[in-house]
């Protein structure tokens, strides 16, 4: 039985704290530890010590900043993706839009708060990031990764609808149009709203893309689509229906 229905506390989530500068490390320790839902564990100066305590006491989230010396938060998350898949790091930065923040997305952090967030924001954040979900407001997300990444100049075509392939398998033209509207922005009930379909529909055909994509969440999957040209700064690439490519 699980904490509730015995009568028991549910285990704490235990978190690490990654920052080089001890004022911040020390208060976010303060924000955190009264609160019975969280146990920290460590703290962390740079990416190396990260990577080190984490494999030490084994946190369930890592709350990282993305620019450290040593070793920054890009590389410690990519190497805690591979190493420690079961710790989830949720990114730090001082900027909303920063080009750290999108490296640590890619390298496989869950999400990302910006520093000057409430402490309830934070609580909550790592709370999603344990349940293995995103933490990132879609239109902050779109906007954030059109700043930062561009389709490189031999991107290849939108799969499927010309015959083409991305990650493992080939997209149906319907999960294209899904993934360039998750890619402008839209969360689940926008993208339902649009296309007329159940949420139940668009979260199945998330869940598809996320598979053929080899990507681990929506984060990652809107980097794709910026990285193979389906979208553009700004810009959708033309849909494969046909129309002129716009959001709706």
């Amino acid at each position: 039985m699980n904490g509730v229905q015995d009568g028991t506390a549910p285990p704490r989530i235990r978190v690490l704290i990654v920052d080089d500068q001890p004022l911040v490390r020390r208060g976010l320790s303060l924000i955190l530890s009264p609160d019975p839902a969280f146990e920290v564990v460590g703290e962390a100066e740079d990416g190396a010590r990260a990577v080190a305590l984490a494999h030490e006491l084994n946190p369930d989230v890592v709350v990282m900043d993305v620019r450290m010396p040593v070793l920054d938060g890009v590389g410690a998350t990519e190497e805690l993706a591979a190493t420690l898949p079961g710790c989830r790091v949720l990114a730090l930065s001082t900027f909303d839009l920063d080009e750290y923040v999108v490296g640590a997305l890619r390298a496989g952090a869950y999400g990302f708060l910006p520093k000057d967030s409430s402490p309830e924001d934070l609580s909550a954040a790592i709370r999603t990031v344990h349940a293995g979900e995103a933490v990132v407001a879609p239109r902050l997300l779109t906007r954030l990764i059109a700043a930062y990444v561009r389709a490189p100049r031999d991107a290849r075509p939108v799969p499927a609808a010309r015959g083409g392939q991305v990650g493992r398998s080939e997209l149906t033209a319907r999960e294209v149009e899904v993934w360039r509207l998750m890619a402008t922005g839209l969360d689940n009930t926008g993208i339902s709203r649009d296309l007329g379909i159940s949420l139940s529909t668009v979260k199945n055909y998330i869940t598809s893309i996320f598979d053929k994509l080899a990507v681990r969440d929506r984060a990652q999957a809107v980097i794709a689509a910026y990285e193979t040209g389906l979208v553009t700064a700004g810009v959708t690439a033309e849909d494969p229906s046909g129309g002129d490519g716009s959001a709706g």
